[in-house]
């Protein structure tokens, strides 16, 4: 089973909230900017790899019982984004990676543990 917390250590990931919840599994990722897209193709269990950083990112994983949110290129989630991952208890990570080189470590290291 792969877990948030061998995802954060094999990419090297800031933790902005959930530490408690690190141990969740991951049942794959999914990558886009647009909230609407994110709630009509997001998958239970995956990561979304987002540059958005605003709090309604916090209700679109929640709604869709995603792993955690991963924030890419170095944007850093507003205030009011901790707090309401924190309330909600949904992991949010980030890297300045650029979205297309951490999804491809991220496709690597899952296919490495045979999730894809």
């Amino acid at each position: 089973m792969i877990t948030i917390e061998s995802i954060v250590r094999e990419l090297k990931l800031e933790v902005y909230s959930g530490t408690d919840k690190l141990n969740r599994p991951v049942k794959g990722a999914y990558v886009s900017d647009m909230l609407s897209d994110v709630m009509g193709k997001g998958r239970e269990g995956e990561i979304w790899i987002t540059m958005q950083t605003h709090k309604n990112i916090v209700a679109v994983a929640s709604l869709k019982d995603l792993s955690a949110i991963l924030i890419v290129n170095g944007g850093k989630p507003e205030p009011e984004t901790v707090a309401s991952a924190e309330a909600e208890g949904i992991v949010l990570l980030g890297t300045g990676e650029r979205s297309f080189v951490l999804t491809g470590k991220l496709y690597k290291f899952l296919e490495r543990n045979a999730l894809v």
